[in-house]
C-alpha cells in the first residue's frame, strides 16, 4: 500500500470522534474519517504513518444497511454532520460504545469499579442548535456568493445550507435573506488567502425557552456600507421568534474566527434572555453558552445528581462538610455555578474569557444568588491567588482539556470529590490517566448527547479521592505538547 494509492473496502469499526476503519478485500486496514460502519467506501491514500495508512473519503459506493434515519440535502458535503443519514438509536449506541473503547482502558488502572450509566439522548434532536456561525465565500472557485458552512475536507469551499436541519426555520429564513441581500448588492466576501473583501460572517443566536433573538453580521472595515435597509429587512421578516437584537462586528484579523474589533448595535439590545432549569441567564454576542438547550438541561441535570450524591458523602463523614466552598472552574458565564448555588455555601466560579465573567455576575444578581463569586482569569494563573479553599470542584474546560500544571494545582487541593465535565471524550480521557494516577477514581461515569447527528458527545465523570493515596505526580508538558508523567515521590498532605 503506498501514498496516493485507491482503495476500496467495508467499514467495521467506527471509533472517536469519526474514524472509520476500513478492510480492504486483502485484509489490509485503512483508516477513513467521516464514513460510517457497515458502508462500502472508496478512499485514496494520503499519509502512512508507521506502518499505518489513513485515506480520505472518494465515495460511498454502497450505503450502509443502517442508514434509514431522515437525512439531510446537504449530508456528505457539508462539514457538519456525521450521523444524520441513520436512526437516532444507532447514533446513541456509537456514541456511547466508543467513549467506552476510549476510556475503559483508562479505568483499569483503579483498584475500584465505575458506574458507567446508559447515555442520555438529547430531547430534541432536530433544530436544537441555539447559536450558529455562518460563513460568507463562494462554494467554488469564481462562482456566486455563498452563506452557510465550510465544504467537508475544504478549506475555502462554502456550502450553502439553506436546508440544515439542526436548527430550525428562523435560523433557515435569516440564512437565505442575508445571503440574497448582500449578493444583490454585489459586496465581496472576505478572501481569507489575500485578506481582501467585506463579508466574513453571519451570527445567530436564538432562545430556545424565550425565543429571542440576536443576528451579528461581522465584516472587516474595508468598506463603508451602511446597514440600515438590512435591519429593516431583518426586522420586518415573520419569524416565529423575535428579532431583539442586530449587531455589526467589525473585525480585521486575519484569522478564520468570530470575533470584535468593534460592535455596534444596529438595533435593540447587545444580549438575549435564556432560562435554563429556572434561572434565567443573559446571553451576549461571545457568551459560552451550551448550544443546545433542552440537552442542556439534562446535562446540568445529571451534574446537579452526581454533585448531590458526593455532598450527601462529605456531609455523612467525619468532619462532615458545612456549609462547604465549591469552585467551578472554567465557569463560563457561570450557568452550572448558579445552578449548584443553593446546596452549598459558596460558590467561586473562575473564567479567562472577560465579557463573560461580566455575565456572570449579572446573571447571578438577576437570579438573587449572593453566595457566588466569579474571577476573571486563566485557572493556571488565578487559582494560586483565591483566599477560598474548595471542599469539592467542578471541571468544565475547552475542548482541550486542562493544563497539565493546573491539573496538578487542582490535585494539591485534596478535595473528596472532583465532577469533570467534558466535551471532548479524548481529552477527558487523557487528564482522567492524570487524576487515576494521583490516587482519585472514576466513581460514575454517563454521556450526554448535546450535539445530535455530529460527531461529538458530552461526558460528566465524578471522581472520588482514595483517602490511601500518599503520592504525588509532578505533570510536566514537552514541545510538542504531550503528557508526560514523572513520579516524583512527594508525600499528599
Amino acid at each position: 500500500m503506498k501514498k496516493g494509492q485507491e482503495i476500496q473496502g467495508k467499514v467495521i469499526e467506527i471509533r472517536f470522534p469519526n474514524i472509520g476503519i476500513v478492510q480492504t478485500k486483502e485484509g489490509e486496514r485503512v483508516v477513513v474519517k467521516n464514513s460510517l460502519p457497515g458502508q462500502t467506501v472508496r478512499a485514496r491514500i494520503n499519509k502512512i504513518r508507521h506502518g499505518k495508512a489513513e485515506g480520505a473519503l472518494l465515495e460511498v459506493v454502497e450505503k450502509s444497511p443502517a442508514e434509514t434515519g431522515e437525512s439531510c440535502p446537504h449530508f456528505g458535503i457539508c462539514g457538519g454532520c456525521t450521523y444524520i443519514s441513520l436512526p437516532y438509536e444507532e447514533e446513541l449506541k456509537i456514541k456511547n460504545d466508543q467513549v467506552k473503547a476510549l476510556i475503559s482502558p483508562v479505568l483499569e488502572k483503579q483498584s475500584a469499579d465505575c458506574l458507567w450509566e446508559d447515555i442520555c439522548e438529547s430531547p430534541v434532536t432536530f433544530g436544537y442548535r441555539n447559536k450558529m456561525e455562518f460563513t460568507f465565500g463562494d462554494e467554488y472557485m469564481g462562482g456566486p456568493l455563498a452563506l452557510g458552512m465550510h465544504k467537508r475536507g475544504s478549506f475555502y469551499d462554502i456550502v450553502n445550507v439553506s436546508g440544515c436541519k439542526i436548527v430550525d426555520a428562523d435560523y433557515r429564513k435569516i440564512l437565505i435573506a442575508t445571503r440574497d441581500y448582500f449578493d444583490a448588492k454585489g459586496l465581496p466576501f472576505y478572501h481569507r488567502l489575500r485578506h481582501e473583501g467585506y463579508l466574513r460572517h453571519l451570527l445567530v443566536r436564538k432562545a430556545a425557552k424565550t425565543g429571542e433573538i440576536m443576528v451579528a453580521i461581522v465584516t472587516t472595515t474595508q468598506l463603508d456600507f451602511d446597514m440600515g435597509e438590512y435591519v429593516d429587512l431583518l426586522t420586518g421578516m415573520e419569524l416565529d421568534g423575535e428579532i431583539v437584537s442586530i449587531l455589526h462586528t467589525f473585525n480585521d484579523s486575519q484569522a478564520d474566527v468570530v470575533q470584535s474589533d468593534r460592535t455596534d448595535v444596529l438595533y435593540g439590545r447587545d444580549y438575549i434572555n435564556e432560562e435554563v432549569l429556572g434561572l434565567k441567564f443573559k446571553i451576549t454576542e461571545f457568551s459560552f453558552f451550551q448550544t443546545n438547550t433542552y440537552s442542556c438541561e439534562v446535562l446540568y441535570t445529571k451534574a446537579r445528581e452526581y454533585a448531590g450524591l458526593a455532598m450527601k458523602e462529605m456531609r455523612e463523614a467525619p468532619g462532615a462538610l458545612n456549609g462547604g466552598v465549591l469552585f467551578d472552574l472554567y465557569s463560563g458565564t457561570g450557568t452550572i455555578a448558579q445552578l449548584m448555588s443553593p446546596s452549598v455555601g459558596k460558590v467561586v466560579g473562575v473564567e479567562i474569557v472577560p465579557e463573560a465573567v461580566l455575565a456572570a455576575k449579572e446573571n447571578a444578581k438577576r437570579n438573587g444568588l449572593e453566595n457566588c463569586e466569579f474571577i476573571a482569569g486563566d485557572v493556571l494563573k488565578v487559582i494560586d491567588d483565591i483566599n477560598d479553599k474548595p471542599d469539592m470542584i467542578i471541571l468544565d474546560p475547552p475542548r482541550d482539556g486542562i493544563h497539565p500544571k493546573a491539573i496538578g494545582k487542582v490535585i494539591d487541593y485534596g478535595v473528596e470529590y472532583i465532577l469533570y465535565i467534558s466535551c471532548k471524550p479524548t481529552s477527558l480521557a487523557r487528564d482522567l490517566e492524570i487524576f487515576i494516577e494521583n490516587g482519585y477514581e472514576a466513581k460514575r461515569i454517563v454521556c450526554v448527547d448535546q450535539f445530535p447527528w455530529t460527531a461529538n458527545v458530552e461526558v460528566c465523570c465524578l471522581l472520588e479521592r482514595l483517602r490511601s493515596a500518599k503520592e504525588h505526580i509532578e505533570i510536566t508538558i514537552d514541545a510538542e505538547d504531550y503528557y508526560r508523567i514523572k513520579d516524583s515521590r512527594k508525600e499528599s498532605e
